[in-house]
């Protein structure tokens, strides 16, 4: 260690954001100034109570969704749990799949403007809930998100074999080691 001379350390730089973090919050100062504009657009044409009708009929119609999806779901949960391990349950009549879609739709239609309406009732029409499922599905195919991408990958797992529990092997033939900072016990 010398006393005149400065070490070179490396400059700590933060990580490269990725495109998707760094135009993110441009995309929704867009869609928010977006929102506003037909707002006002649609209320200077129809009027400040059509604007207010159509907000509340939007927040009523995404709870209504959102409530559907949710007892949807809870019924789906109850009906695997009833059936006997390793068997698949069977879909009850009428239902398609998941429900994250219709959810996403129902929160859509709670968001106040006229754009989010809009893709909240394409998330709920079922041939572009079809479309949209199947193009985000290849999407999100091979993509796993850091460090939750093991997680990830089980989620998809559709065998109930294969598993993997995490857990600790103990021996019940060896007696347990002593912990070094543990009380003596006496023998």
């Amino acid at each position: 260690m010398t006393f005149g001379a400065q070490q070179q350390t490396p400059r700590n730089r933060p990580p490269a954001r990725g495109r998707t973090r760094r135009f993110l919050p441009l995309a929704v100062a867009a869609w928010v100034v977006l929102e506003v504009w037909l707002l006002t657009l649609v209320a200077g044409a129809a009027g400040g109570l059509t604007v207010l009708a159509l907000l509340v009929a939007g927040v009523v119609a995404g709870s209504y969704v959102i409530k559907r999806a949710g007892r949807r779901a809870w019924q789906r949960l109850t009906r695997s749990l009833q059936t006997t391990p390793g068997a698949a349950p069977a879909p009850a009549p009428g239902e398609s799949g998941g429900n994250a879609l219709t959810m996403l739709g129902g929160l859509l239609l709670m968001v106040p403007g006229l754009l989010s309406d809009v893709a909240g009732l394409l998330c709920l029409f079922p041939p572009t809930r079809a479309l949209l499922r199947k193009t985000v599905g290849r999407r999100l195919n091979g993509y796993a998100p850091g460090p939750l991408g093991d997680a990830f990958q089980q989620a998809r797992m559709h065998q109930a074999d294969g598993k993997v529990v995490q857990g600790e092997v103990v021996r019940e033939d060896e007696p347990p080691a002593r912990r070094p900072d543990g009380p003596q016990l006496p023998r």
